[in-house]
């Protein structure tokens, strides 16, 4: 407890003063650089940059202020854990290599930072340790580790340069090959990092961690880092690489808006809507409206950690269930946390004036007046209906109707302290936080031009899919007997089009298949008859065959002297 209420007050003092900090270097619009040289390795400086801009400070203090109401929501979430303290440095891990991602402008100690997330997160996702966390830790790290492969090269290539320190080299490159391959080699770690497509599998497994983590993660950490890291190296990036990338982001949010409409899992649905945002921030990016990108980050990393975090609440004090088919009336139960998630629910679908509401208005603005083929529209619109569709068929699911499980009296949310307070700390920035950001990150206005067709576009669609959510969740056990000619077509969506299939046994079936073979027809086969148990027999025939020979050494001596005096004629008349 003591350990929880420490790092509480040490992560609120530092957001707070990151946050002000922030604010007067975008005052004043001016950044620092702070450089400590190591040593120098073939005319290469080994040394540590840090770049405190507006934009890192403000990130970092977020991130203190989420791991701060984490921190004293894990005081009750985890309380009788036997291993709580451990769980706490692990989350302190966490946290600091994030920020070391964050604010460092060396590559070499951004892969530090980078390796750091994938290692603590690996250990975090097998916290509880079974089989399943166990294959969902292995998948997060080995696909993570992608994306380090990827910054490592990257580190290669900026060597030629001599220097690390990327804002002393990005300004003197020019567009090339080596630029190119730099920039394609950064999009592949940020897609890593951030599971678009096709890496995309690790991130709904990775909800096998404890519900504190999975709010840490899915807000302003982990997969956020992708996203970051693209920031900072926007400008190397061609029109044509962005416009690749764009659809596979595209299709990125696509795949797992469908898939949480039918989803179960309720923390699932919770980890494909992040999915699904990220899969916005990269579209925004790709446009070439990076502060825009950013501006969704932080507005979705508080709506997100709420959303866990009230989900969290209802999985703990329901017994650690988490299929919503169970749930049911417990806006009855749980009152303020029903409030709280229904607004941070709200905020996700863009709801005036929820922090939700200023990033994503104006991203579908923005993605608006692009000019585009009809498809990549229709895409993106029917993508920001199924968000609204989740949300509005999660809501209903969880909190109106009647119980469909056991009753549920004893479960009371007025036994807690700690997380209410937590709660109640991340609801009022998720309901001020987007006004007075939008206020600070655009200080004049965006020049918006639409046909009214498109400036209604929207509402209707939001319209439509918000009955299309309540129709959904309608549907049971019973419906869904009914339907089994949908079952497969089901089963391939909520699964996101088999992506976890072929990133996982599919990928290297072919090389376990190859091994197999050679473990049965040539290590226990082949080689092992001409290797150890040929040699065996040979020597065990050789020594049989001397012992014989041994027992009649005198006609052998003979045969022998004879055999040499024979040779010895032999090269005499030769």
């Amino acid at each position: 407890m003591i350990f929880c209420l420490f790092f509480f007050y040490i992560f609120l003092y530092f957001s707070l003063s990151l946050y002000f900090s922030s604010m007067f270097l975008l005052y004043w619009n001016c950044s620092f650089l702070i450089e400590l040289n190591l040593l120098t390795l073939n005319s290469v400086k080994v040394e540590v940059v840090l770049y405190l801009d507006w934009i890192s400070l403000m990130f970092s203090s977020f991130v203190m202020f989420i791991s701060s109401m984490i921190m004293v929501y894990s005081l009750e979430y985890m309380e009788g854990d036997s291993s709580m303290k451990r769980f706490i440095f692990l989350m302190l891990l966490f946290i600091l290599s994030m920020l070391v991602v964050i604010m460092s402008s060396n590559l070499v100690f951004i892969l530090l930072g980078w390796d750091g997330l994938g290692l603590v997160s690996y250990a975090l996702v097998i916290y509880y340790q079974n089989l399943k966390s166990y294959n969902a830790g292995m998948l997060t790290a080995l696909s993570n580790r992608i994306g380090d492969g990827a910054i490592l090269l990257s580190i290669v290539l900026l060597m030629d340069l001599g220097s690390w320190n990327y804002h002393t080299t990005l300004d003197s490159m020019s567009l090339n090959r080596d630029t190119m391959i730099l920039s394609l080699l950064i999009i592949l770690a940020s897609f890593t990092k951030s599971a678009q497509i096709p890496f995309s599998a690790w991130l709904p497994a990775a909800m096998a961690a404890p519900t504190p983590v999975s709010s840490l993660v899915h807000s302003s950490t982990l997969v956020t880092a992708g996203v970051y890291l693209l920031f900072r190296f926007a400008d190397l990036m061609s029109e044509q690489v962005k416009l690749i990338f764009m659809t596979l982001s595209l299709l990125t949010m696509f795949m797992a808006g469908l898939a949480a409409n039918l989803e179960y899992d309720l923390k699932k649905i919770i980890a494909l809507s992040t999915l699904s945002q990220l899969g916005m921030m990269m579209v925004v990016f790709f446009l070439g409206n990076k502060d825009l990108a950013f501006f969704h980050l932080l507005m979705h990393a508080l709506f997100k950690a709420l959303l866990f975090m009230c989900a969290g609440i209802i999985i703990h004090m329901i017994g650690g269930l988490q299929d919503i088919r169970y749930m049911g009336g417990l806006s009855k139960i749980f009152p303020f946390t029903c409030t709280c998630f229904s607004i941070s629910n709200m905020a996700l679908c863009g709801l005036p004036f929820l922090s939700g509401f200023y990033s994503k208005d104006l991203i579908v603005e923005v993605f608006s007046m692009k000019i585009f083929s009809m498809f990549i529209y229709l895409i993106f619109f029917i993508s920001i209906g199924l968000t609204v569709s989740y949300s509005i068929r999660l809501m209903i699911s969880v909190f109106i109707g009647q119980y469909n499980m056991f009753h549920m009296s004893y479960a009371n949310e007025s036994s807690l302290n700690f997380m209410l307070k937590s709660l109640f700390a991340l609801v009022l920035l998720v309901i001020m936080m987007g006004s007075l950001m939008s206020w600070i990150s655009f200080s004049t206005p965006v020049l918006i031009v639409l046909p009214f067709y498109l400036k209604i576009m929207t509402l209707i669609i939001i319209v439509i899919s918000a009955v299309f959510g309540n129709e959904i969740s309608k549907l049971s056990v019973l419906n869904s007997l009914k339907l089994m000619s949908f079952y497969q077509g089901s089963m391939f969506v909520s699964s996101m089009w088999n992506i976890p299939v072929l990133s996982t046994s599919n990928l290297n079936s072919f090389s376990l298949s190859l091994g197999k073979f050679y473990t049965k027809n040539m290590d226990y086969g082949w080689t092992e008859f001409y290797g150890s148990k040929g040699l065996y027999f040979l020597v065990k025939t050789f020594t049989k065959n001397f012992q014989l020979f041994s027992k009649n050494h005198l006609k052998i001596f003979l045969l022998i002297m004879w055999g040499f005096f024979m040779f010895l004629v032999f090269l005499m008349f030769l």
